[in-house]
C-alpha cells in the first residue's frame, strides 16, 4: 500500500509534536485515513541543530524547493510561523497541486482570503482548523455544518492566556504582573507576552472566523482590539460586588451587508450569563443565526 508522503515546514516544538503523533499514531492513522503517512522532508534554518524528537538526517533541508518541487509530496504541514516568507512557500506549494495543513492563525488572519482562492484554482485543499480555539471545531462548523444558514452573530472567549489570567486576579485577588509571570513559567503565555494580553491573538482569530461565518472579507485591521494590559485587582473586585466577572470577548456582528468585529473587555454578569463563567485557560464560543 501507497504511503502519503507529507513535507514538515519547520521542526520547533509544533513541528516535533508532528514528526512523533505521525510515527507513534500510524495504526489510528491507518484506520483514519487508509494508508500509511510518512514525513518525507522537513525544513528547517540548521540541520546541525540537536532536537528533542529524533529524525533521520537525511530527512532534513534547507531549501524549501526540495519540499515544495517534490512531486511525491501530497501534503505540506506548514509549523515555522511568520507571514511573508510563510505565505511565499505555500502559494508555492498550493499551486504545485499540495496539499496544506496550517496551525498559523497570524498568516490565516492576513492573507487567508488569497491562500484559500489560490487552493480553490488549483483544486487543493487548505486545512487550517488549529489556527483558532484549539481542540475546538469552531471553523470546521462555519463551514460544513452552518453553510446553509446565516450567522448574524459570534460571541466567545478565544484567547486561553488572557483568560487564565483574569480568572486568576478575580478569584485570587492578585496583581497583573504576578499572575502574568505565573502564566509564562507555566507555560500558559509566551517570553514576550503582548500579542495575548493586548488583544492581537484574539483579534486574528475574530478576523478568520468572521470572514468564514460572514463570508466576507475581514482584514485584521477591521478588528478593533482592546487587551487586558490596563486591568487592575480593584477593577475586578468592583465588578464583583456588583455581581460581574471580566472577560476578555470578541465579538462579531453581521450587520446587512457590512460587519463590525471587535475585541474587548466586559463585564458579564454572573446571574444572567452563567455560560461565559468560562475560566482558567478555557475557551468557548456562542453563535446567533437566522
Amino acid at each position: 500500500m501507497q504511503a502519503i508522503s507529507v513535507g514538515l515546514l519547520g521542526l520547533g516544538t509544533v513541528g516535533s509534536g508532528v514528526v512523533r503523533i505521525i510515527e507513534n499514531h500510524q495504526d489510528k492513522l491507518m484506520h483514519q485515513v487508509g494508508c500509511p503517512i510518512k514525513v518525507k522532508k522537513i525544513l528547517v534554518q540548521d540541520v546541525e541543530k540537536e532536537r528533542s524528537v529524533k529524525v533521520d538526517p537525511s530527512l532534513l533541508t534547507v531549501n524549501p524547493a526540495d519540499i515544495i518541487e517534490d512531486p511525491e509530496i501530497e501534503v505540506v504541514i506548514e509549523v515555522m510561523g511568520g507571514i511573508e516568507d510563510t505565505r511565499e512557500h505555500l502559494l508555492q506549494a498550493l499551486r504545485s497541486k499540495k496539499n496544506i495543513v496550517t496551525a498559523n492563525k497570524d498568516l490565516m488572519a492576513v492573507h487567508g482570503s488569497e491562500l484559500l482562492t489560490v487552493a480553490n484554482e488549483n483544486g487543493c485543499d487548505l486545512f487550517f482548523e488549529a489556527s483558532v480555539a484549539g481542540g475546538i471545531p469552531i471553523l470546521r462548523s462555519l463551514v460544513d455544518g452552518l453553510a446553509s444558514d446565516r450567522i448574524t452573530k459570534m460571541m466567545g472567549i478565544v484567547n486561553g492566556t488572557t483568560n487564565y489570567i483574569l480568572t486568576k486576579m478575580s478569584q485570587e485577588g492578585l496583581a497583573y504582573d504576578s499572575v502574568l509571570k505565573e502564566a509564562q513559567q507555566l507555560g500558559y503565555a509566551e517570553a514576550n507576552p503582548a500579542s495575548d494580553v493586548e488583544g492581537l491573538d484574539a483579534a486574528r482569530k475574530m478576523a478568520i472566523m468572521a470572514s468564514l461565518g460572514f463570508s466576507m472579507k475581514i482584514d485584521l485591521d477591521d478588528v478593533k482590539v482592546k487587551g487586558i494590559t490596563s486591568v487592575t485587582e480593584e477593577d475586578l473586585q468592583y465588578g464583583k460586588q456588583l455581581g460581574y466577572t471580566m472577560k476578555l470577548l470578541g465579538l462579531a456582528v453581521r450587520e446587512g451587508d457590512k460587519s463590525r468585529c471587535a475585541l474587548s473587555r466586559h463585564c458579564c454578569h454572573q446571574l444572567i450569563r452563567l455560560r461565559l463563567s468560562i475560566m482558567s485557560t478555557m475557551r468557548c464560543m456562542f453563535m446567533e443565526k437566522q
